[in-house]
C-alpha cells in the first residue's frame, strides 16, 4: 500500500537536508582553514629560513659585496662577540647545513641546569643557554654577548650591564633584565638544588633591573672575579622555569628542563630524559645572533666504551675521536684515519687536572684519610712519573696542585712529590700501622687491616690500566686497594652522599682557579663539591683574602700561599694533566688554535662544512 508524503514530512526532509548541507559546509570550512594553517606554517617556515639566510649573506659579504654602503654598515654592526664567527662565514668554502655529531662516554643523568654537575651537560647547556658576556679566545678579554657593554664602580662592588633589546628565547619571548634578575633569584632559593652556584653567589649582595634591559650587581665586598661572576650565570627564561619555585622537588629531580636564547634549542624542552640515549638539538630558528649557526642539529651520542667510539669515528658516524695515548701513535700511522682525519696534540693552556681525593669524613666519622700523615703517604706511593710513563706514554705532566705550573697562581719552588716508599712506610708507622700478624697488610692500632676502596668510571681503559698499576704499589707497603669500578650516575650519586673512601676523578680548569668551590671548609655540605670534607681554617683564611683582592699583584701571593698548604695537606693526591690527542673529520673546516685551545665546537660557533662534503640534511 503506498502512503502519501505529508507536508510534515517534506519539511522533515527539507531539515534533514540542510543539516547534512550544514555539516558537508562546516567540514569543508575546517578542511579549508587546517590547509590555511598549514600554508601559514609552510609560510612561516620559509620566512624564519629567509632571514636567517639573509642574516648569513650580510654576515658573510654577499650582500655587502653588492652594495659597498651596505658592507660598511654591515661589518660595523657585527658585535665582538660575533667577529671570528663573522671571518668564517666570508671564507670561500663557507656554507651552512649539516649537523655536528659527537659522542659522550657515559649516560647523563640529566641535562637539566644547575641540577646537572658533569662537564658532558655543560656541553649541552652552552648551546642553549647565553650569559651577558663572553670571553675572546685571542685576547683573553671579556666582551659583551647579550650584554651591549657594562660599567663598574670605582670600588668595584657594583656591575651595570646594557643589554641588547633584540634578544629572545627560542620560543619566541623577549629576553629581558628581569629574566637575569629571576636566575639569579632562583639560584639563590635554598630550595632548589644549587648548592655550587650559591657557593659563588653568595657574594651577591642584590640584583635589580633597572627598566627593561639594563640590570645591575652589587657586591658584598670586593671579589677579584666579580665581573665573570655577575656575566656568567647562564639567562634563564623567567617564564619557562618560575612555575618550579611552586613545585622545586619537581625541577631537583627533573632530567631535562631546558629552554635559553642560545643558537640551537631541545626540540621539547621539558621532556627529555637519559633513556632516550643520543641528546640531540636543533637549530633555534629565531636565533638572534649577529651571526647565524652553521650547523643544522648537534647530536651526541652515548657510546661508552673507547673502542666502540673508534670504530664509529673509522665509520664516519662521529666527527672527532679523542684518542687514548696507547693508539695515538699507531693512529697517526693509520691510511685510512690520515685520509679522513686532522689531528692535534697539545696541551690546553685552561686543562684540568686529574686526582685522587682521599674521603676524610664518613657517616659523619672520621675516616683512615683524615690523619694528615696517612694522606701523604699515599701520595709518596703513588708514582706519578710511573703513571705518566707506563700508562699515559709521556703524554701528560705531573700535577702539584689544582694550579696550572703556567699560571701565575702557581709557586715555581713547589716541585712535584717524588715516590718514595721509605717515606710512606715511616709515615704510615708514625700513623700508627704496622703488620702486626705478618699477612703483609697493615693493621691499625685496633688491629683493623688498612683496606679501601678506590672508586673509578669503569669505562675508562686508562683508569683501570693506572688502577691496577696503583693496586701494586700500594701493597708494597701492605696497604691493599681493592679497586671499585662504578658507572657514571652511580658516582655522582656517591659523591652527593660522600659514599666512598677515595675516587679518582677529574676537575677543569680556569684562566684563573678560584679554590672555593673545592677545599674551603664550608663547601663539605651535602651534595657540595668539597666532598673529601677536607677543613684547614688557614687555608679558609687566604682563600676568603685572595678572592676580596682585586689587585692581582697582591692576590697571586696569597694564592701561592694556599698552594703550600694544600701541597702540605694532600687533601687530594694530584695525578697529572693530560694532552689532547685529537682526531676530527677533514670535512670540519676552519680548526684554529686560540689561547684557549683548540676552537673546535667554541661559541659562537666558527667551525663548518663545505656545500660538497655535507653529509646530513634537515
Amino acid at each position: 500500500m503506498q502512503t502519501q508524503s505529508t507536508t510534515r514530512d517534506w519539511i522533515l526532509y527539507s531539515l534533514l537536508s540542510l543539516t547534512i548541507l550544514l555539516i558537508v559546509l562546516a567540514m569543508y570550512q575546517i578542511d579549508r582553514q587546517w590547509l590555511k594553517l598549514s600554508e601559514m606554517q609552510a609560510a612561516l617556515s620559509e620566512q624564519a629560513k629567509d632571514m636567517r639566510e639573509l642574516r648569513g649573506a650580510i654576515a658573510s659579504g654577499a650582500i655587502a659585496a653588492a652594495n659597498p654602503s651596505v658592507n660598511a654598515t654591515a661589518s660595523g654592526d657585527i658585535a665582538q662577540a660575533f667577529q671570528r664567527a663573522h671571518a668564517a662565514s666570508r671564507m670561500p668554502d663557507y656554507a651552512q647545513g649539516d649537523w655536528s655529531v659527537e659522542a659522550f662516554g657515559t649516560n647523563l643523568k640529566t641535562i637539566t641546569p644547575l641540577v646537572s654537575s658533569d662537564a658532558y651537560a655543560s656541553n649541552v647547556q652552552s648551546y642553549v643557554l647565553e650569559s651577558l658576556i663572553t670571553r675572546n679566545p685571542d685576547t683573553l678579554e671579556w666582551e659583551g654577548l647579550v650584554a651591549k657593554d657594562w660599567t663598574i664602580s670605582e670600588d668595584g662592588l657594583v656591575i651595570s650591564f646594557r643589554m641588547r633589546e633584540d634578544v629572545s628565547f627560542s620560543d619566541g619571548q623577549p629576553l629581558t633584565a628581569d629574566d637575569v634578575v629571576f636566575s639569579f633569584d632562583f639560584i639563590m632559593t635554598d630550595a632548589i638544588q644549587a648548592p655550587r652556584e650559591r657557593a659563588y653567589l653568595e657574594k651577591v649582595k642584590s640584583v635589580k633591573a633597572n627598566g627593561k634591559y639594563e640590570v645591575v650587581f652589587t657586591f658584598k665586598e670586593p671579589y677579584f672575579e666579580a665581573l665573570s661572576l655577575a656575566g656568567g650565570i647562564g639567562i634563564m627564561p623567567k617564564h619557562f622555569y618560575e612555575p618550579y619555585l611552586k613545585e622545586p622537588q619537581k625541577f631537583n629531580e627533573s632530567k631535562g628542563l631546558l629552554l635559553g636564547s642560545g643558537p640551537y634549542r631541545l626540540a621539547d624542552p621539558k621532556n627529555w630524559t637519559p633513556d632516550k640515549g643520543n641528546v640531540e638539538l636543533v637549530r633555534n630558528e629565531r636565533y638572534w645572533g649577529d651571526v647565524q649557526p652553521s650547523y643544522h642539529r648537534i647530536l651526541w651520542k652515548i657510546i661508552q666504551n673507547d673502542s666502540a667510539r673508534l670504530t664509529t669515528f673509522r665509520n664516519g658516524d662521529i666527527d672527532s675521536y679523542s684518542a687514548r695515548p696507547v693508539e695515538y701513535q699507531e693512529l697517526k700511522k693509520d691510511p685510512q684515519i690520515q685520509a679522513k682525519s686532522q689531528n692535534f696534540e697539545y696541551m690546553p693552556p685552561v686543562v684540568g687536572y686529574s686526582y685522587i681525593g682521599w674521603n676524610q669524613e664518613r657517616g659523619g666519622k672520621p675516616t683512615r684519610f683524615a690523619d694528615k700523615r696517612v694522606r701523604q703517604a699515599m701520595t709518596y706511593l703513588t708514582d706519578v712519573s710511573r703513571v705518566i710513563k707506563d700508562v699515559m706514554l709521556d703524554y701528560a705532566e705531573p700535577a702539584v696542585s689544582p694550579f696550572s705550573k703556567a699560571s701565575k697562581q702557581h709557586d715555581a719552588a713547589i716541585q712535584p712529590y717524588q715516590a718514595d716508599l721509605d717515606k710512606a712506610k715511616a709515615l704510615l708507622k708514625d700513623a700508627g700501622y704496622q703488620d702486626k700478624n705478618g699477612d703483609g697488610v697493615l693493621e691499625d692500632k685496633s688491629g683493623q687491616p688498612f683496606e679501601f676502596k678506590l672508586t673509578y668510571f669503569q669505562a675508562n681503559e686508562d683508569t683501570k690500566r693506572m688502577v691496577l698499576l696503583l693496586k701494586d704499589l700500594y701493597a708494597r707497603a701492605g696497604v691493599k686497594m681493592i679497586p671499585t669500578p662504578q658507572e657514571w650516575p652511580v658516582m655522582l650519586e656517591n659523591l652527593d652522599k660522600k659514599d666512598f673512601d677515595a675516587i679518582t676523578l677529574g676537575w677543569t680548569s680556569g684562566i684563573e682557579t678560584d679554590l672555593y668551590q673545592i677545599f674551603h671548609s664550608s663547601q663539605a655540605v651535602s651534595k657540595g663539591d668539597n666532598y673529601v670534607s677536607y677543613k684547614n681554617p688557614a687555608l679558609d683564611k687566604l682563600i676568603d683574602d685572595a678572592r676580596r683582592t682585586v689587585d692581582e699583584s697582591k692576590r697571586m701571593p696569597l694564592w701561592q700561599q694556599a698552594e703550600h698548604i694544600l701541597y702540605e695537606d694532600q687533601p687530594y693526591t694530584f695525578l697529572m694533566r693530560r694532552k689532547s690527542l685529537l682526531f676530527v673529520d677533514k670535512r670540519i673546516h676552519n680548526l684554529q688554535m686560540t689561547k684557549l685551545g683548540l676552537n673546535f665546537g667554541s661559541l659562537p660557533l666558527e667551525n663548518y662544512v663545505p656545500l660538497a662534503q655535507q653529509k646530513y640534511t634537515q
